[in-house]
């Protein structure tokens, strides 16, 4: 990890450098790997590295797209650490979106760089529901919201019994997606799984799974969404995924849904949604979301410069450029953000962001779905 005395010295010399002037083809070119959809490494090419090159005039970088390879990232990632173990070129300066963990031996071999506020100052401004550990920088953020039809929904609820009522009132106006089939779904189940558990998602963890007892915990969950279930849209037909939702509501086939902030931000700005379409968050529990972390390797061909990446990545104006122009929620705290920006998202940033454990959790939730509550339909179907 590079020292605090050095990093405020390789800092000195990027402002000297800005301040001298440094021709285009003398700049250092980082390697960024990316393994998200196409909106975000369009983000990073069209907006970011004209925004990256001006702020640190040293640098560029260039994006390699390893989505559809098999095991995108974690291949890459895999000859870092050979080349770590080799001390040879890992031909890699920075991870867009990567988990270290599932590069086994990864991280008890030193692969990944620890940041601080010494070598990353702005992760001082870092949102602390986003904070996990040093080596993954929490750069951006998507959460499950609701999505409803404001022409037809004079009063949207506010807490998750208000919008069960709502439902109930309104027959067949409401959907959520399978569970198994994206978040968005999933993420609605959840929340009825924590509203029939104390409102308490901390009872959830990767390590207290014990079948009886789980069992016992989501049968709780079940017994709401089987009593919504035929309130549900066609009955309890439910869309196989995030977009079929949002096409139902882009349709009007139906008035509410829960849907990832990003996706209906983005769709919205696009005029996939109808402009009447607003989103709203559940302020007695939010519904679960997330945040994508990037990775740098400790060995990378140009760490000084992978590093002031990750703090441009954290610098407000890119934060800014996160909510405006891919609809992600900023990895800082929306304090740091522009006061209108923080106005126009008032309705739907975050008092909390639940979440649920992967593993064993979330195939019970998957399976007790379709077993308890869509006996209709085939899972995996």
């Amino acid at each position: 990890m590079l020292s605090r005395r050095h990093f405020l010295a390789s800092s000195a010399a990027l402002t000297l450098a800005a301040a001298t002037g440094v021709k285009a083809q003398d700049r250092k070119v980082l390697q960024v790997f990316i393994d998200g959809d196409t909106n975000i490494s369009g983000w990073w090419n069209d907006i970011l590295k004209p925004a990256f090159e001006a702020a640190v005039p040293t640098h560029t970088f260039n994006v390699t797209i390893t989505r559809g390879v098999a095991d995108g990232n974690g291949t890459i990632a895999e000859r870092a650490l050979a080349a770590l173990q080799a001390k040879a070129d890992p031909q890699v300066d920075y991870f867009e979106e990567f988990e270290p963990a599932s590069v086994a031996g990864s991280i008890e071999a030193g692969l990944w760089e620890e940041m601080t506020e010494a070598n990353v100052p702005n992760l001082k401004l870092v949102n602390p529901a986003a904070v996990e550990a040093p080596i993954r920088l929490p750069y951006r953020g998507s959460q499950v919201l609701i999505a409803y039809d404001s022409a037809k929904v004079a009063n949207p609820p506010k807490t998750f019994a208000d919008l069960v009522a709502w439902a109930k009132a309104n027959p067949g106006r409401f959907t959520y997606g399978r569970p198994d089939k994206g978040g968005s779904g999933s993420n609605f189940v959840i929340r009825a799984i924590h509203e029939a558990n104390g409102k308490d998602p901390s009872a959830f963890t990767k390590d207290n799974f014990e079948p009886a007892k789980a069992e016992e915990m989501l049968q709780k969950g079940w017994a709401i969404l089987k009593d919504l279930h035929p309130f549900t849209f066609g009955e309890g037909t439910y869309p196989a995924g995030n977009t079929p939702a949002l096409q139902l509501l882009a349709q009007g086939a139906v008035d509410m849904i829960p849907a990832w902030s990003d996706q209906a931000l983005q769709a919205l700005k696009q005029g996939v949604l109808p402009e009447t379409v607003k989103l709203v968050q559940l302020q007695d529990l939010a519904l679960c979301g997330g945040f994508a972390y990037s990775a740098i390797p400790s060995n990378a061909t140009d760490l000084e410069g992978a590093l002031a990446l990750a703090n441009f990545m954290l610098s407000p104006e890119t934060q800014t450029s996160c909510v405006k122009d891919i609809g992600g929620f900023p990895g800082i705290s929306w304090d740091n953000l522009p006061a209108e920006l923080k106005a126009e998202y008032i309705d739907v940033i975050p008092v909390s962001i639940p979440t649920f454990p992967s593993g064993d959790w979330q195939k019970a939730k998957n399976d007790g779905w379709y077993k308890n509550v869509a006996t209709n339909l085939t899972q995996g179907g």
